[in-house]
């Protein structure tokens, strides 16, 4: 405790000391028209009063959050804590949650039912519905992770919805080997037949793809480094999508001759475009290629050549169940493809397995013994 004098000619005993609610320094302090023991002690005995009523005062009640204010909070949150790619999604995805629960709800009002018939009014497909639904429970767990919500536990109640069987959806996620062939073959423009090649022999994401170098293609040891994928929206390259993504993908002998006619196509581009460019795949301009005019191409060439739109994934997807059809180890094909885990290939694996077994099967019905 100190004492300072006033232009009054009086007193002001101040007393310094922590709020334990915030953690920060605060001040008190008690005007006493004397400086003598007596009235120091009895400034003490005030000063100590008011700080024990302003630690046990309770904190102001919190104003009821908007789902508004909560995305606002999230997205500053998630600006400082994940890559520009991520934040952009995210933020379109909650930007859509706006727009279907309404900006102004409360927060604190949400209920299952709620979410599911606003949801279901979309009329959008279930698959999207899905989506949607991951990033409000991602949403809001963050949230009560951070004490804007005080109980989430209704999100139990809202049930991920029926989507089509897992038949149907996994057997549209690769090519067939006739429809591979018939794909390629019908590829007219060179650049896209290459990547397309490539795509379909590495296993690498197209964006994995797009943001290799020259020099990325070891072919003295035989592999391609990926350590970078291009990040189309943001126009910049970054580290991959998870640390298994990082790897050294090996150039099997049905690879090897595309990665060389590739290396020899980059020179001769660079040199009949005028630029100069460390880049494997690249435009005139000698910058990286858009993703999204290859995706509109295949989508296109697709339809019109096997009956059905597909994806550069698509055929990151084939190089996986050909691989599995050829019977190289789970694992060892997830390694290769840089899948955190191998779900995905073990969903592939599946199908990929039955498909085997109706035509062992058939085979068998069809051979006579005796």
């Amino acid at each position: 405790m100190w004492v300072e004098k006033t232009k009054t000619g009086k007193y002001k005993y101040t007393e310094r000391y922590t709020d334990y609610m915030t953690g920060k320094i605060r001040r008190v302090s008690v005007t006493m028209d004397k400086n003598n023991p007596s009235t120091k002690k009895l400034a003490q005995q005030a000063l100590l009063r008011i700080i024990e009523e302003r630690q046990n005062e309770q904190p102001e009640e919190v104003q009821p959050l908007t789902l508004w204010q909560l995305v606002e909070h999230y997205r500053a949150y998630q600006k400082q804590s994940v890559k520009e790619s991520t934040y952009r999604r995210n933020f379109y995805q909650c930007k859509a949650l706006l727009g279907i629960l309404g900006a102004d709800v409360l927060v604190e009002n949400l209920t299952a039912n709620y979410i599911k018939e606003r949801f279901l009014h979309t009329g959008e497909a279930f698959s999207t519905l899905n989506e949607r639904r991951i990033r409000l429970i991602a949403l809001l767990n963050w949230g009560y992770e951070n004490d804007y919500i005080a109980d989430v536990a209704y999100l139990r109640k809202f049930k991920p919805f029926k989507d089509t069987t897992h038949r149907e959806k996994i057997q549209d996620k690769y090519l067939e080997s006739k429809e591979l062939t018939t794909l390629i073959r019908g590829i007219e423009i060179k650049k896209w037949q290459q990547l397309t090649r490539f795509l379909v022999l590495s296993g690498l994401r197209i964006g994995e793809a797009l943001a290799l170098t020259a020099a990325d293609l070891d072919m003295y040891n035989k592999v391609i480094h990926v350590n970078k994928t291009y990040d189309a929206n943001n126009r910049s390259v970054g580290t991959p999508k998870t640390l298994c993504s990082i790897r050294d993908v090996y150039i099997q002998p049905e690879l090897e001759p595309i990665c060389r006619d590739l290396l020899l196509t980059a020179k001769l581009e660079s040199m009949a475009y005028g630029v100069r460019t460390p880049l494997l795949f690249f435009n005139r301009n000698g910058n990286h290629i858009n993703p999204f005019s290859y995706n509109k191409y295949l989508r296109e060439r697709s339809e019109k050549l096997i009956g059905r739109r597909i994806t550069a994934h698509t055929l990151r997807h084939t190089h996986a169940s050909m691989l599995l059809a050829s019977g190289v180890n789970i694992e060892t094909i997830a390694r290769r493809l840089g899948h955190e885990n191998s779900k995905v290939t073990r969903e592939i694996y599946l199908h990929v397995t039955e498909k085997l077994t109706e035509r062992d099967n058939d085979q068998i019905r069809q051979a006579k013994i005796i």
